[in-house]
Formats: C-alpha cells, sequence, structure tokens
C-alpha cells in the first residue's frame, strides 16, 4: 500500500508542472515582411479562452499548462497550431494565403461584382464548432453562386444571413424661413458612423445608406478652434463661403469647441465596465478586440478612479467589484479571464451595471457605465423601444452612459445609438484597435468626462437675406422649437475638449433654383412676408444653451452671422475639409441633395485641406473616399449590365 501511494505522489508530482496555470507572451508577425499584426485571434484548441493581439501585434494569455496547443487565426493568412511547450515567451509567424476563391461576388447591398481574389478562409467559430461548414463571408465578401452555392477546398456553403440593423434616416429639406424661421436641434458628438463606413468601405463595400449619417462623419476630426476664455464650458465659432457643389448656395460651418481640461485636473471617475460576454461575442474582431481596448483604458486610470466590471450572456453578473485605478493587474486579470458563450440578456445587464454604479457613487465625481457590445440582445428586454424606456429610467440617477460597438454581420447599430443617446452619453464603433486607441487613450477625457449637458442649438433666419436653408446630417437630433427654452428636454453633451461641427446649406435670398419653395398665398389669413424696409446685413442669429454637468437649469448665449461670405480659397483648411466629408457623405447616401458633388472635386478639396494631420486620419479618409469612388463606379457598371 506504502509503495502503490508513494507512486501516486510521484505521478501528481510529475504532472503538476503540466497542469499549472502559466502565462505566454509574445507577438504575432507577417512572415512575409516582419510587421506586426493587429488583432490576429490566439485560441487554446479544444475550448474557449483566447486573447488578440494588440497594436504592437503583442499578446499575453494564461495557458493551462505546458501541453497546450494554440490556434492562431487571421483573415488573409494560414492558420497555425502551435505547441506551447515549455515557453513563456512565443513568437509567431503567420504565412500569407496563397488560397484563390474563385467565382466570389462582391455584395454591395443589391450590387454584385464578379472578381478573383486571394485570401485565406478562416472560421472564427469557438473550438468545439471548428468542423462546421464555413458561413460564407470572408472580410466582408458574400460567397454566392448557383442556388446560392460555392465550393471552397470541397466545401458547399449557403450564403449568408446578415442581420445588421440601421435607423432609417429622412434627410433634411430646404426649408422656407417665411414659414420656418427657427433650426433647432441637439449636438451630437459621436462619431461611431465614420469608423463603421470604414469598415465595409475596407472590407469592398459601399455601406448601406442609412448606416451614413454625415454630422459623424464630420466629426470624425479633430479641428483647430479655440477654446472657451471666458470661464465658459464651450465657444462657438462660425465661417460662411459657397457650398462646394452648388456656388450659388452658401455653405455655412458652426464650430463648438469644449473647454480643455488636464488629466491630472479630472474629476475622479466611477466607472462600470459592461461587457457583452454572449455567444456572438466570440469573434476575433468581438470579445479579444473588446479585451485590449478597456485594458488601454485601465492603462490611464488614476488612483482615484475605480472600475468595476459587469457581464452578460443568459445572464448578468458581477465580475470585478469596484476596485482602484492603481490596481491595474487585477483589473486587467478579470478583463483577460472573460469568456464568450450563451444568449444576450442585455437588459438585465444594464439594470445591474446602473446598481453597481450607484452603490459607488461620487458626487463630485464622473460616474459612468462604459457598454461594450454588437448590439445584438435576445433575452429579456430587448427591443428599441424597450432599451430607450430603461435607459430613460436608469439616467435620473445621474450616472452616465457610453456605448461601444464591434462586430459585424449582427451589429445593432440603431439599438447602440438610441442607448448613448438616451443615456447622456456618446458612441463609438471600434472596428480596430487603433480605433481604440484613439476613443480610449486619445481622446481619454472627451469620452469620459462631461463638461456641458443638454446643449442645444437654435438658429433664426432672416427671410430678407435667406430664400431657403437645410441643416446637413443630425436627422435624428432634431427638436421642436418649443424644446430650445425647455430645460426637462434631453439633449447632447459635450466632453472634454470635444469639437461639434454643423454645416447649413444656405440659398441666398434671390436665388432661384429647384430647391426654393413656394405656395399659393393664404385666402383667409396674410402670409408672413419679410418687411421690404429690413436693413441689417444680419442672415441669422444663433442661440446656444447647455447646463453644467451637475446643474438642472440652462444658460444660453447667442452669435449673429453677418452676410458677408468669403470665397472657398480663402476659408479655413478646416471648412475646407469638412466640406469634402460632408459631400463624400452625400454621394455615399445617393442624397436627393448631392446637386453637383463628385468625388474627384471631393478628394481634391481635402487632399489640399490635410493639414498637419500628426496622427493620419485625415489622410485615412482620402483613401477611403478613393476607394469609395472605385467602388461606386463598380457598382454603377453593374447595375448597367
Amino acid at each position: 500500500m506504502k509503495k502503490m501511494i508513494l507512486l501516486l505522489l510521484l505521478n501528481c508530482a510529475a504532472l503538476a508542472p503540466a497542469l499549472a496555470s502559466r502565462m505566454v507572451t509574445g507577438h504575432v508577425f507577417d512572415a512575409s515582411n516582419k510587421q506586426p499584426l493587429v488583432g490576429v485571434a490566439i485560441r487554446i484548441e479544444g475550448g474557449f479562452t483566447g486573447a488578440a493581439t494588440d497594436i504592437n501585434g503583442y499578446y499575453h494569455l494564461s495557458i493551462p499548462g505546458n501541453n497546450t496547443t494554440l490556434m492562431v487565426i487571421y483573415i488573409g493568412y494560414e492558420t497555425q497550431k502551435v505547441k506551447v511547450g515549455k515557453q513563456s515567451t512565443l513568437n509567431i509567424y503567420l504565412k500569407p494565403s496563397k488560397s484563390t476563391l474563385d467565382e466570389v461576388v462582391v455584395m454591395g447591398y443589391g450590387v454584385s461584382e464578379k472578381r478573383d481574389i486571394t485570401g485565406s478562409v478562416a472560421n472564427m467559430s469557438p473550438a468545439p464548432m471548428y468542423n462546421q461548414s464555413l458561413a460564407g463571408r470572408v472580410a466582408g465578401i458574400q460567397i454566392t453562386g448557383a442556388q446560392q452555392k460555392n465550393k471552397i477546398r470541397g466545401i458547399y456553403m449557403p450564403a449568408p444571413q446578415e442581420s445588421e440593423s440601421y435607423k432609417g434616416i429622412t434627410e433634411n429639406g430646404f426649408q422656407n424661413p417665411n414659414d420656418n424661421p427657427l433650426s433647432t436641434f441637439s449636438v451630437d458628438v459621436d462619431a461611431a458612423s465614420y469608423s463603421n463606413i470604414r469598415r465595409f468601405i475596407n472590407n469592398g463595400q459601399l455601406p448601406p445608406k442609412d448606416a451614413v449619417r454625415i454630422e459623424e462623419m464630420i466629426n470624425y476630426f479633430a479641428y483647430n478652434l479655440p477654446a472657451p476664455t471666458n470661464g465658459e464650458p464651450v465657444a462657438i465659432h462660425t465661417e460662411l463661403s459657397a457650398a462646394p457643389w452648388n456656388p450659388k448656395h452658401r455653405l455655412l460651418r458652426i464650430g463648438l469647441k469644449a473647454r480643455v481640461v488636464a488629466t491630472n485636473k479630472l474629476p475622479a471617475s466611477n466607472l462600470v465596465f459592461l461587457i457583452d460576454v454572449s455567444g456572438s461575442m466570440f469573434s476575433a474582431n468581438k470579445l479579444p478586440l473588446v479585451q485590449s481596448s478597456l485594458k488601454m483604458l485601465v492603462d490611464q486610470l488614476r488612483p482615484q478612479d475605480k472600475v468595476a466590471i459587469v457581464v452578460y450572456a443568459g445572464a448578468a453578473g458581477l465580475v470585478l467589484p469596484s476596485t482602484s485605478g492603481d490596481q491595474k493587474t487585477t483589473i486587467k486579470d478579470a478583463i483577460d479571464r472573460l469568456q464568450a458563450g450563451g444568449s444576450t440578456a442585455g437588459g438585465e445587464g444594464i439594470k445591474l451595471a446602473y446598481k453597481t454604479a450607484k452603490q459607488n457613487f461620487l458626487k463630485s465625481g464622473n460616474n459612468r457605465v462604459i457598454m461594450a457590445t454588437d448590439g445584438d440582445f435576445n433575452v429579456g428586454a430587448s427591443s428599441d423601444q424597450d432599451m430607450e424606456q430603461l435607459i430613460e429610467q436608469e439616467r435620473k440617477s445621474g450616472v452616465f452612459l457610453s456605448v461601444l460597438g464591434y462586430g459585424m454581420g449582427n451589429y445593432k447599430d440603431s439599438k447602440m445609438e438610441t442607448l448613448a443617446d438616451k443615456g447622456n452619453g456618446n458612441y463609438a464603433y471600434i472596428d480596430n484597435i487603433t480605433e481604440a486607441r484613439k476613443t480610449l487613450v486619445s481622446e481619454f477625457g472627451g469620452t469620459l468626462f462631461t463638461v456641458a449637458k443638454d446643449v442645444k442649438l437654435q438658429l433664426e433666419f432672416n427671410p430678407a437675406r435667406v430664400a431657403s436653408y437645410r441643416l446637413i446630417g443630425y436627422e435624428n437630433r432634431m427638436l421642436n422649437k418649443e424644446d430650445f427654452n425647455n430645460d426637462l428636454k434631453d439633449a447632447g453633451d459635450m466632453g472634454a475638449g470635444h469639437n461639434v461641427t454643423a454645416l447649413y446649406e444656405i440659398i441666398p435670398a434671390g436665388v432661384h433654383d429647384k430647391f426654393t419653395n413656394s405656395v399659393d398665398p393664404l385666402k383667409y389669413q396674410k402670409s408672413a412676408q419679410a418687411t421690404t424696409n429690413f436693413i441689417s446685413n444680419d442672415m441669422l442669429t444663433i442661440k446656444f444653451r447647455y447646463k453644467e454637468p451637475n446643474g438642472s437649469v440652462s444658460k444660453v448665449s447667442q452669435a449673429v452671422v453677418i452676410d458677408q461670405p468669403v470665397a472657398l480659397a480663402s476659408t479655413t483648411n478646416d471648412f475646407r475639409f469638412a466640406s469634402a466629408v460632408a459631400e463624400i457623405g452625400m454621394l455615399l447616401r445617393d442624397s436627393e441633395f448631392k446637386q453637383n458633388a463628385k468625388y474627384d472635386e471631393a478628394i481634391k478639396r481635402a487632399r489640399a485641406a490635410k493639414g498637419s494631420d500628426n496622427e493620419g486620419y485625415r489622410a485615412e479618409f482620402i483613401k477611403l473616399a478613393e476607394s469609395a469612388k472605385l467602388l461606386s463606379k463598380s457598382a454603377l457598371a453593374a447595375v448597367e449590365e
């Protein structure tokens, strides 16, 4: 008996190193050029635990022992199986795939183009599902063919069923100032639409029209606006010139610049990370990218900041109680342990996140839930209306909500936009680790720290100077004229250092075209007409209303715009660049108001107005616009065939 016990103990001792959990780290490179690869999915074979590489190609992953095999998956590269052994540092070199997909049809929402392309086909499903038939989407490419089937490596696959949802947009039309002298809207600092459009174009598709929110495209970029100097939280600036797509019209740019606050002077934060860990979040561009994103945010936190983590799948749970921001290893370890699987009870997760935030509420601090999800809620309260009612109730607590959207295919943009709008927060779409750095590191203050809430603008147009006008974009931010003075009416918020740009296209008095609407004279009452002796040069007056972050009573200021446009060539780089972004947006939407808009002209103007562009975002836009131009030509050629 003693010999048997001794033998068992020796066997356990021999097995202990293999069973002990430990950390393996390293980088993933392109084998052909030794460049780091961002967003590579690294999974433990036969399980759900995984990680994704960051902007430097770096990863770290907790493994169960020395007998672990890693699956390394990246679109466009050959999938590798790598045995870890006793190594603690493991660099991986992926080979670009040489496989060719024949008879591929790139679907541009109803428009198709046949091409031969080279790339890999990787199944991004959990390990137990690796043998399932391929879903049919490769980096935005939809495989089709006879009877909706196509053959790749001997596997026949049905065309995928996409379920992305976008809220319908009815564009703002031209308004006659005699009938509608006031234009009222809420500011919008969101930029999710731009990065989502980038995802479509980079995947070889034109975006669906309702995914194009022009104001979010414009507000993705930083502009060189002076910050307020009079103690106010926001400064307002204007610029007036000719509309590039119709020189007979005017283009008015309104720029708002929020007060810049140094990071060390920002109030303490009480944050709750609300993370979707349902089965739909398994893909490399979802939960692994969420984990990498939030860990970058953790690096920005100070000792006075606190973070709790709530997750939800079939049910919601607290995986990390409120923890000091200087306990970065503890917070990151909790993030790394997250795994995806199950259905999605989004409503329950939101309730628990707000409850946790309220339990740790900082009276003079920044209290915020940061939600990371693809928006695909399917258990409990899940409709847009359900979510809207839930958030409207929860926001009364004084806790703000920011929404970070991830993924593709089942992406629910409409739901996430509603959550952020109603939650007094902002909404960003994170399509890669670089976008995560922009949102959560470079724009840290603007993303998390509100300096002015319920920000509204109301413009009054002088009918003696204006025949007609229209606001470009902001369709889902329009307010009734009486909402401007109603402090109970919710509106958008601005964070530290935020920019907001709004563009109005104005038809001057005396210019008549198809957009200058008129009606027959009224029989029983006099039509409102501009007085003939109105001699002011005022084109319009802008009223600006906001509340302090903890205030309930608004403040108001105003600015007057004189009818003295400058030549387009004499405007600032920011004016010309913003106008180019708006022009591309109208083309992507195939707007009925695009008039003489052209890709070539907008691209030329954007290139000339790029300015210093230290982060390279404007250069990236120019490349995207060039790609959109090519896709547009291809789509048109396919339709004509």
